[in-house]
């Protein structure tokens, strides 16, 4: 079985709940990773929003995100005990919903299975989180949102 990330707020390509976003509470969905490799230690996660009008924004940056089964669920609000929250675009760590100035943006959730932890600064974005995923990914699963300012 191919990794999946679902969230019980929307399905795939569709609308984000303002709930999620600039506009709402601005919390993070609940998030479900299922059909995690055998040989996985960790999860990192990396949402971002590719449509943004200054290049790719970066939401929610994520890491050591402990397996203890073949699935790993995120609860809404939250990040898992024993994760790393790096900085977003904004730049601050944790999640920053959806907020997009016009239009419609897809906004991108990707999981990664790893076969390692990750020893990386807190303090690190995206571009250190990819870096430091090199040669360790064993899979990757993506979870695809909607949202427009209303």
């Amino acid at each position: 079985m191919a990794m999946k990330i679902t969230s019980p707020a929307f399905q795939h390509m569709g609308i984000i709940p303002a709930k999620y976003t600039c506009q709402g509470q601005d919390t993070s969905p609940a998030l479900r990773i299922d059909g995690i490799p055998q040989g996985a230690r960790t999860l990192a996660l990396i949402m971002d929003d590719p449509d943004a009008p200054m290049g790719t924004w970066d939401h929610w940056v994520m890491w050591n995100i402990p397996i203890n089964e073949s699935s790993v669920e995120i609860a809404e609000g939250s990040a898992p005990p024993g994760a790393v929250e790096g900085l977003n675009s904004w730049p601050k760590k944790g999640y920053g919903g959806p907020c997009p100035p016009s239009g419609v943006h897809r906004y991108f959730f990707r999981a990664y299975a790893l076969d390692t932890a990750l020893s990386i600064s807190g303090s690190a974005g995206k571009k250190e989180l990819e870096t430091a995923m090199v040669g360790h990914a064993l899979a990757k699963a993506e979870l695809i949102g909607k949202y427009s300012r209303k």
